[in-house]
């Protein structure tokens, strides 16, 4: 059997036109779906087998999942939180100025 494509999007293999001598390939533009090798009748394929050293249920891979996570130093993290509440303290700034501009030229139009 021939390595099948694989689709960029997906871990599945691309389909691929059917020819009309093909069985099933006699409307215009079918396509098959190619079965990736050992996927046939009698193989376990990928989903079957199961590793023995994987935590099983979800508090075991949670932790497994967070076992995994670079957590920041506590520089950065004070260094990203002054930067995040300064942008915040920025843009309230920007919009309360944004908010007295309308409220002022609202006046003067409708006194």
């Amino acid at each position: 059997m021939r390595a099948s494509p694989l689709d960029p999007a997906s871990s599945t293999p691309a389909a691929r036109p059917v020819s009309p001598q093909e069985p099933g390939g006699e409307g215009s533009g079918a396509l098959r779906q190619e079965e990736p090798e050992g996927s046939g009748p009698g193989s376990r394929g990928e989903l079957g087998e199961v590793e023995s050293a994987e935590p099983t249920g979800f508090l075991g891979a949670t932790l497994a999942e967070l076992s995994k996570v670079v957590w920041p130093s506590r520089q950065q993290l004070f260094s990203e939180t002054v930067a995040v509440i300064l942008m915040v303290g920025l843009s309230a700034a920007a919009i309360a100025a944004i908010d007295r501009f309308y409220h002022w030229l609202s006046v003067v139009v409708f006194r």
